[in-house]
């Protein structure tokens, strides 16, 4: 063979090798009919939910309202909430526990910050005074700077481990602005310490001009975001243009490409990118085409669903499924539906009693029987 055509047999296999990891990753579908029952249906759309070491639920309304849930009782409204903007997709957003808060009852949230030039994602600190229902002792740990009037692309997902907590800002509807720029917040995942202090071990902390919580970079608007302690990994989805829906396993310092890769095109129908890959921006693990509109993310450990522990759900707010994730090492092998029609799903979550829960926008909070 001349060297001309072993050039051109690498350049081809190459090319296929690129073109065959393109192609999205069939979805099978678990026709096996599960059952869900409504526990709270006066929540309109259940952002955020966590369960307390009581068994107790806190969950969050997007129209900036935190309830504590218990079975077969009147929701009660958590007081002591900061001035929230509630602005489009923005609002009371994700919550999460401290790692100690059967001993500090201390929680985290996020939400739309209200500034005087418009408003931006927040991540908030406080302490659950669960004999007076209200927060107390609140501290801010993070705002976005650079606000937006735009009432898009908040993200914003919340992961905390023993030592950090993890959370996403969207790119506020400026693409073409912040995704991309370490100087500037939105599109990106960040990582504190647990008294919101900035980790020193973070990628871009030694950089004079980046933001030096920024853990990674170049998303577009992540609404679900896990850690998987075992295999010490943190794992995203996000909402991507039409037909680019991505799920991305998260590593330090990296490039996830928006909006210079991508999948998908404009909502318009127009490209935004002509490329789908570059030399140091990160492939998606998973894309969806079409989009689904992903939104809340679980890691199921529990035994009360042996069939899917060690596996990740999700939810489609598009078309109203569940989806199940296989995952091996770095790599989704293989993706499931369930529990087609069920509603815009808006959250998942897996509580410390083991059961699975589900927010439905309009529907408010379901439980998943095993």
């Amino acid at each position: 063979m001349k060297f001309w055509q072993k050039l051109l047999f690498i350049k081809l296999s190459i090319l296929t090798t690129s073109v065959l990891a393109m192609q999205p990753l069939p979805l099978t579908e678990n026709k096996t009919p599960y059952k869900t029952e409504v526990l709270w249906s006066d929540i309109t759309i259940p952002w955020g939910m966590v369960q307390l070491p009581n068994g107790k639920i806190l969950a969050t309304e997007r129209s900036g309202k935190l309830w504590l849930l218990t079975e077969k009782k009147p929701s009660i409204e958590v007081t002591g909430l900061p001035k929230i903007d509630v602005n489009g997709q923005g609002g009371l957003l994700d919550i999460a526990l401290h790692p100690a808060f059967a001993k500090n009852q201390l929680i985290y949230f996020t939400y739309a910050s209200e500034n005087k030039t418009g408003s931006n994602t927040a991540l908030m600190r406080a302490k659950l005074d669960i004999k007076n229902n209200q927060l107390v002792e609140q501290k801010r740990l993070y705002l976005g700077e650079g606000d937006s009037t735009r009432g898009n692309h908040y993200g914003s997902r919340i992961a905390v481990t023993d030592e950090f907590i993890y959370f996403s800002i969207g790119d506020r509807g400026q693409r073409d602005k912040n995704p991309q720029n370490l100087s500037l917040d939105g599109g990106k995942i960040y990582r504190l310490n647990l008294d919101g202090s900035i980790p020193t071990t973070n990628p871009f902390y030694q950089q004079t001009k980046a933001k030096k919580a920024i853990y990674s970079y170049g998303h577009r608007n992540p609404q679900g975001l896990i850690t998987l302690t075992d295999r010490n990994q943190v794992w995203s989805h996000e909402h991507g243009p039409r037909g680019g829906d991505e799920v991305n396993l998260i590593e330090a310092g990296k490039n996830y490409g928006w909006p210079i890769i991508g999948y998908g095109t404009n909502y318009s129908g127009t490209d935004y990118t002509e490329i789908t890959a570059k030399k140091g921006m990160e492939q998606p693990k998973l894309y969806w085409d079409p989009s689904i509109a992903p939104s809340g993310m679980a890691y199921i450990t529990s035994n009360k669903y042996p069939q899917w522990q060690g596996k990740v759900l999700l939810g489609s707010m598009k078309f109203g499924h569940l989806v199940l994730l296989e995952i091996d090492n770095e790599n989704v092998v293989k993706q499931t539906k369930l529990l087609t029609d069920i509603g815009r799903v808006r959250n998942v979550i897996q509580g410390n009693d083991g059961y699975i829960y589900l927010g439905i926008d309009g529907k408010g909070i379901l439980r998943l029987m095993p």
